[in-house]
C-alpha cells in the first residue's frame, strides 16, 4: 500500500506544532534525532523533514503528497499550490514596521524609500497593487536590524507578539494579511494517496472542532428551560435530562468557545445554575 508523504518544518515552533497536531490524530511518528525522514508506526505515511523554504518546491514537483506550511511561505514561494486545511496554529501577520522615530505613518510614506524582507515577492506585489515605487533589500535572517544599520528605512517581516518589533525600536504601520500553519497538497498526487490524505483531514477536522468548542452541562429549573434552551444551539439539540429534584432539568451541550462568556452570563441570568464547561478532545460529526 502507498504511503503518504507529508514534509514538516525541520525544526522550530511550527515543527513541534506539526508534530502535535499528528500525535493529537492518533498518528506515532518513530523518529530519531537529526532523522530527515520517519515512518508512522500505525498509519500509511512517511515524514520528511524539510527547510520551511524548500517545501513548496518540493510539493510542486511531487517528491512530497501534502505539507504542513506557513501560509506566508505558501504565499511567498507557492501561491500556484493550493491548501486544504486552515489548522489553527503558527498564527501571525505579515506586516510592514519602521522605526518608531520615523515620520513614516502610512505605505504611501514608503514611496521612494527602502524596505528591508524575507519575502520579496509578496512585498513586491502588494506594492505594485497600492502604486508604491520602493527599492527593495532581500534579507535572510533578521530582518528588524535593517533600519538600525541604516539599509533600509522600514522592514516587511512576520508579526507574532509585536515583541520583536518593540525590542528594536520599530512600529508597525501596515498588515499585508495574516497567516496560520495550512495543509497544502501537492498538484501531483496520486488518487490513492488523496485518499489517504482525505482520513487525514477527517481526523484534523475533528481534532479542531473539539478545540474550538466546549461541553457544557448545567441544572435548569423548568420554567425557564425554554429560555435556557434558545440560548444553547447544539450539534443537533440539547440533550435534557429529569433531575431527581422535582422541577428541575439537566442540560447537557456544546457551545463555541468564543461565544463561551457572553452564553454564560445569559444563563445565569435566566436561573441556570451548577454551570459545569469542559474542554473537548475530539468531535466527531
Amino acid at each position: 500500500m502507498s504511503k503518504l508523504r507529508i514534509a514538516v518544518q525541520k525544526s522550530g515552533r511550527l515543527n513541534d506544532d506539526s508534530m502535535r497536531i499528528l500525535k493529537n490524530i492518533g498518528i506515532s511518528i518513530e523518529n530519531g534525532k537529526d532523522q530527515l525522514k520517519a515512518s508512522a508506526r500505525n498509519f500509511p505515511l512517511e515524514v520528511f523533514y524539510l527547510r520551511n523554504g524548500d517545501i513548496p518546491q518540493y510539493l510542486r514537483d511531487g517528491v512530497v503528497d501534502v505539507a504542513i506550511i506557513g501560509e506566508n511561505v505558501l504565499i511567498e514561494k507557492g501561491n500556484d499550490i493550493d491548501f486544504v486545511e486552515r489548522l489553527g496554529f503558527s498564527k501571525c501577520k505579515v506586516s510592514i514596521a519602521v522605526p518608531k522615530e520615523s515620520k513614516a505613518n502610512t505605505l504611501k510614506d514608503l514611496d521612494g524609500k527602502r524596505i528591508a524582507t524575507s519575502y520579496p515577492e509578496t512585498v513586491k506585489k502588494y506594492l505594485k497593487e497600492y502604486n508604491i515605487d520602493a527599492q527593495l533589500h532581500t534579507i535572510s535572517g533578521s530582518v528588524e536590524i535593517a533600519p538600525n544599520i541604516g539599509l533600509a528605512d522600514g522592514i516587511c517581516d512576520i508579526v507574532s507578539s509585536g515583541s520583536t518589533l518593540f525590542k528594536n525600536g520599530l512600529k508597525e504601520i501596515e498588515v499585508l494579511f495574516k497567516s496560520e500553519a495550512v495543509l497544502a497538497v501537492s498538484p501531483l498526487i496520486s488518487e490513492e494517496r488523496r485518499a489517504i490524505l482525505e482520513k487525514i483531514q477527517f481526523r484534523i477536522q475533528s481534532v479542531l472542532k473539539g478545540q474550538n468548542s466546549k461541553y457544557i452541562l448545567l441544572n435548569a429549573p423548568n420554567d425557564k428551560l425554554e429560555n435556557i434552551l434558545k440560548l444553547l444551539p447544539g450539534m443537533r439539540s440539547p440533550t435534557v435530562l429529569p433531575l431527581a429534584e422535582e422541577g428541575w432539568s439537566s442540560v447537557h451541550t456544546v457551545i463555541s468557545k468564543n461565544a463561551f462568556w457572553e452564553i454564560i452570563d445569559e444563563l445565569k441570568a435566566n436561573g441556570a445554575e451548577g454551570i459545569l464547561v469542559c474542554p473537548i478532545e475530539k468531535m466527531v460529526l
